[in-house]
């Protein structure tokens, strides 16, 4: 089990449980951990009660932190999962450079006269205009997607192709509407890491190709996005746009890249997003996933494969996949 001495800052948040107990938000400090709901004023029942009242709740955070003598728990006794659950996820599609220009290249037809050289320099300069004209892509997530960052993974049985994308996500602290990109981060709360599956043979709507892709689908099965452990403090991370973002598969190394290589940075994500749609506490920012996909290695996800996700001071996830039992 991965501890906090593995996160940047001294403490952050979690929700956690005591065996054949209820979830709790928990304020986890190296390898210990402290029940919010028995010692903030306000009682929260989960993180999001706690993200909703944040400015209030930081300095606090800190105080409690330093007090030895409270009703501290071991941090192995208890069971972690998805720090948070949010309301509202958003996720941020083709945002790093090498990881589309690789997508494209995988997802060639045979019948594509480009060569590999050719197909990689038009999808670049389309990349570079994407970035010149300062317009990301973003779609919604389902919360019931979301499970713990040490939990099992089913892969559904009609997935044909399930891969991984591991992310930085942000954790929305501060109702959030139509925001400058320079007030952006003064929004976000936190970062987790969120490993956001997609079944491949399912992005694309073969019947329908003038609607293009199905997120609904490829993406939202339960489980399919491991969430965790920790959500740690944006004041804990100097630089969110210069993590390193890497993805383990049964111990090899498939995934590993800055978030330098994102096109659209997290204030820019933020700042979008809330021009559409007012952003909630405890709502997420996926950024999108670097390059390093099953889909490019040709190795896609199958049973018993164990995936360890990781981003500079965030912590650790490793989970399990299962395939789907006939009949579940």
């Amino acid at each position: 089990m991965a501890t906090l001495a593995q996160s940047a800052g001294p403490f952050a948040l979690g929700t956690l449980s005591a065996p054949d107990g209820s979830p709790f938000p928990g304020l986890v400090v190296r390898d210990r951990v402290l029940d919010l709901s028995t010692v903030l004023a306000w009682e929260p029942a989960d993180v999001r009660a706690v993200l909703e009242r944040w400015e209030e709740a930081l300095p606090v955070l800190h105080t409690l932190a330093d007090e030895d003598a409270l009703a501290w728990q071991p941090l192995d006794d208890l069971r972690v999962h998805a720090p948070v659950e949010p309301r509202q996820i958003f996720q941020s599609g083709a945002n790093y450079r090498q990881h589309v220009i690789d997508l494209e290249v995988a997802h060639r037809s045979p019948d594509d006269p480009r060569t590999v050289e050719e197909a990689r320099a038009e999808i670049a300069a389309v990349m570079d205009r994407r970035a010149a004209e300062d317009l990301p892509y973003v779609f919604i997530g389902l919360p019931s997607a979301i499970t713990g960052p040490y939990d099992d993974v089913v892969l559904p049985g009609w997935a044909e192709k399930p891969d991984w994308e591991l992310e930085l996500a942000a954790v929305i602290g501060r109702p959030a509407h139509r925001v400058s990109v320079e007030e952006a981060l003064g929004y976000v709360a936190g970062y987790t890491i969120a490993n956001d599956l997609t079944d491949r043979a399912t992005v694309f709507r073969r019947d329908m190709k003038a609607i293009g892709t199905d997120w609904l689908r490829c993406k939202n099965a339960p489980g399919f996005t491991p969430l965790g452990p920790w959500i740690v403090p944006s004041e804990s991370i100097a630089d969110p746009g210069d993590l390193r973002v890497t993805l383990k598969l049964n111990g090899e190394t498939m995934q590993d890249e800055s978030t330098k290589d994102m096109l659209f940075g997290i204030a820019r994500l933020v700042s979008y997003i809330s021009q559409t749609s007012r952003l909630l506490p405890g709502d997420l920012v996926l950024t999108g996933s670097p390059a390093g996909n099953g889909i490019h290695w040709g190795r896609l996800l199958r049973d018993g494969d164990v995936m360890e996700g990781s981003i500079t001071g965030l912590g650790v996830q490793r989970t399990r996949c299962v395939t789907e039992e006939p009949g579940t």
